[in-house]
């Protein structure tokens, strides 16, 4: 700029500095961006496969796309000017404005550097947190071992991950110290984990639950001395209702620190009875009527086949053991199978003559013990007739009145 001497020369090259400018910037960068927003469209169908639309429709309701390409034809117009500006000061030589202006403008152009990128950042994590979601939902769809509750928490977690490195990052780009705050948020975190660390607890038990899954919704479960159905896990508690109809929240860490009996996880549930039966009594005929009638119930599986067998001598019968499957197992089943069982066997036991005897006890006395109690109640009967009195001897004599 420096070698156009002439005022005439100077006046041309401005003019065409303006010109390429307005053309440029009129008329070819309006194109340019469009065809640029074409392509980057196309490219990220194909990368993403149809993953994240809803966060992509998302953003373009809150910032439509003709606003956008606007705002950025109007940034990428303003920075072409700018520097035709620059140019034209520089070719009349009025450096001393430059110089004045250039540190505002490398201030403006870096703030809005900064700005674009953020913006740009937080949006493909958005993006990326709606993609992560989607593809843990096709994972969990294409696998039986991953739960609703756990597809959930995972893509929370996935989520939560990328929005906090994006929040890093950005705070990163604008110079912010991030170990003043990674020192603030430790002994934040310690503070926090002495005041909760039930909750804390309760939280990583459900971290455990989640990847140990001893039950699932819907399971019939035992846990401690709480029993129903498991009708939600949440990172916190485990929801149950019981058969008394009760609301039961169990906390988390409780749930972890106890015996768990899962009666629905193998499908079936073996049940056991026992009865009593007289020792004149045959046992294997006894058991063959058992397991005849066990058959015989609809609740009761078939395979495996009911069996009974003699278990123990009793204070006053022999037991006979009675072992059968319901499936699938439900509180319903167990009780109608129980109870239909001893219905029947009480009839057919009677039929057959077979006794179900009661508890019995004998008492006995020693033999001196019997004679002192018989001669005693012997004087205080005749004493309460009057007639006679007992002698020392504990034999009774008669007197006159």
């Amino acid at each position: 700029m420096g070698s156009v001497a002439t005022t005439e020369a100077r006046v041309a090259v401005t003019a065409g500095i303006l010109l390429a400018t307005l053309a440029v910037g009129w008329l070819l960068l309006p194109r340019a961006v469009r065809a640029a927003e074409r392509v980057t469209t196309r490219w990220l169908e194909r990368f993403l496969d149809g993953r994240g639309e809803n966060s992509i429709e998302t953003m373009r309701e809150a910032v439509p796309v003709s606003f956008a390409l606007r705002l950025l034809v109007g940034v990428l117009q303003l920075a072409l000017f700018a520097l035709a500006a620059v140019a034209i000061l520089a070719l009349w030589g009025r450096f001393a404005v430059v110089v004045a202006v250039l540190p505002v403008a490398e201030n403006a152009l870096a703030i809005g550097g900064q700005a674009f990128l953020s913006l740009l950042l937080l949006g493909a994590a958005y993006v990326a947190s709606d993609v992560l979601e989607e593809y843990v939902e096709d994972l969990s769809a294409d696998s039986d071992r991953i739960t609703a509750h756990q597809e959930q928490l995972l893509s929370r977690i996935m989520q939560v991950g990328v929005l906090v490195i994006a929040g890093i990052t950005v705070l990163g780009i604008w110079g912010v110290n991030l170990g003043g705050l990674l020192v603030g948020a430790g002994f934040l975190g310690i503070v926090l984990g002495m005041a909760a660390r039930q909750t804390l607890g309760s939280l990583i038990a459900g971290f455990v639950l989640m990847f140990a899954r001893p039950f699932e919704i819907g399971d019939w479960v035992e846990i401690g001395n709480e029993e129903g159905f498991v009708t939600e896990i949440t990172i916190m508690n485990t929801h149950m209702r019981n058969f008394d109809g009760e609301y039961v929240v169990v906390p988390n860490d409780l749930v972890t620190n106890q015996a768990i009996t899962n009666r629905s996880r193998e499908g079936r549930l073996r049940i056991h009875m026992e009865v009593g039966i007289g020792y004149d009594d045959d046992p294997d005929e006894a058991s063959e009527i058992a397991e005849a009638v066990l058959t015989e119930i609809d609740t009761i599986a078939n395979n495996p086949k009911p069996y009974v067998i003699p278990s123990g001598f009793g204070d006053s019968a022999i037991l006979l053991d009675l072992r059968f499957w319901i499936e699938p197992p439900t509180p319903q089943a167990r009780w109608r199978s129980k109870a239909t069982a001893v219905e029947l066997i009480q009839d057919r036991f009677a039929d057959a003559g077979i006794s179900i005897p009661y508890p019995q006890r004998t008492v006995s006395y020693p033999p001196e013990t019997t004679e002192a109690a018989e001669t005693v109640e012997r004087v205080e009967r005749l004493d309460d007739d009057g007639r006679s009195e007992g002698s020392g001897d504990g034999r009774a004599s008669d007197r006159p009145a």
